[in-house]
């Protein structure tokens, strides 16, 4: 997030937030990368505050507990339209603004406070973003490749189970061989809030599994439990699953729009296309929520209408005006 009229102003966080970070870390099981997402949002609160001192002239280089606690929800929606002016979508702002939120309920919880200024104030509405996903004709070229060292045979292996069974790009490289379970053709994925789930794993992930892992084993460090392991028998890093599957795009002549993400939305689109089965999707996807699957229906839909425009004999038909 650039801020560039505040670069100046960096306070560091009250004791009250840093309490809220550190128990997000202990109670909520979050993420690693959903913590330092909390981090992020309350820093720009604290960057919101001092920006509105300096502006009134009460700048003192330190934002307090009291100066958080007094705010109102006049000075929460004159903070989120000044991050709108700055450029912030509607879809970040109310990333933000929930993060607020949830650190006033904190408070309201256990220290006793009575305000929450987050309630009832509204950010913009940004256009609705589809996720990318790959077409099934595009799914298959990415993986339609034939390994010939170890390096690759982990790749297919990787871009296969993650293609199989919709992972998240942090289940991925947190997996463990004890998580596949070949017998029964799944695999265990401890997922957001440290929830864990069973999910399908499709005959051809299994059968690039199966050849990884004797090969796993020749780079395998002592002490070292991943499944996905670097060339040095070290966890693969997250960053290095997403360099290489760029890179695996590039060289199958697909566009650089693939990332790991887009598999996770291959996987649930072209499911829901097969099946039509939204709540069987949220579960194997993970999602609290049935709203966050529902956004694949209308990737189902596009799908439907493109077929639609291209196939039906009177779809681009125009009406006969009478003379």
């Amino acid at each position: 997030m650039n801020l560039p009229s505040d670069q100046q102003i960096n306070p560091a966080l009250p004791p009250l937030l840093s309490k809220y970070l550190a128990y997000l870390a202990s109670t909520r099981s979050l993420a690693a990368n959903t913590q330092r997402s909390y981090q992020r949002d309350l820093l720009t609160l604290i960057h919101s505050i001092a920006a509105q001192q300096s502006e009134t002239a009460e700048s003192n280089h330190e934002i307090t507990d009291v100066a958080v606690i007094q705010l109102r929800s006049h000075d929460i929606r004159y903070f989120i339209a000044r991050l709108h002016s700055k450029g912030l979508s509607g879809r970040s702002l109310a990333r933000t603004l929930s993060a607020w939120r949830g650190f006033y309920r904190y408070l309201i919880r256990h220290y006793h406070h009575s305000n929450n200024p987050c309630l009832g104030v509204r950010v913009p509405k940004s256009p609705q973003k589809l996720p990318h996903a790959l077409s099934p004709d595009e799914a298959a070229q990415l993986l339609n490749f034939n390994p010939d060292d170890a390096l690759t045979t982990r790749d297919l292996a990787m871009f296969e189970l993650f293609y199989s069974s919709g992972l998240r790009l942090s289940e991925l490289a947190q997996l463990q061989p004890i998580d596949i379970d070949f017998d029964e053709g799944t695999v265990r994925v401890t997922g957001k809030g440290n929830k864990t789930r069973i999910v399908p794993v499709g005959a051809l992930a299994l059968q690039a599994l199966r050849a990884w892992l004797p090969l796993r084993d020749t780079w395998l460090t002592p002490g070292e439990t991943a499944l996905f392991l670097s060339q040095r028998g070290r966890r693969i890093h997250p960053r290095t699953i997403a360099y290489r599957l760029k890179q695996r795009a590039q060289l199958q002549q697909l566009n650089d729009r693939v990332h790991p993400h887009a598999l996770r939305h291959s996987f649930a689109s072209h499911l829901l296309q097969s099946s039509g089965d939204l709540r069987a999707v949220q579960e194997m996807l993970g999602h609290s929520s049935i709203r966050s699957t529902q956004v694949y229906t209308h990737l189902d839909f596009q799908h439907l209408a493109k077929i639609y425009d291209q196939a039906h004999p009177r779809a681009k038909k125009q009406p006969q005006t009478e003379d």
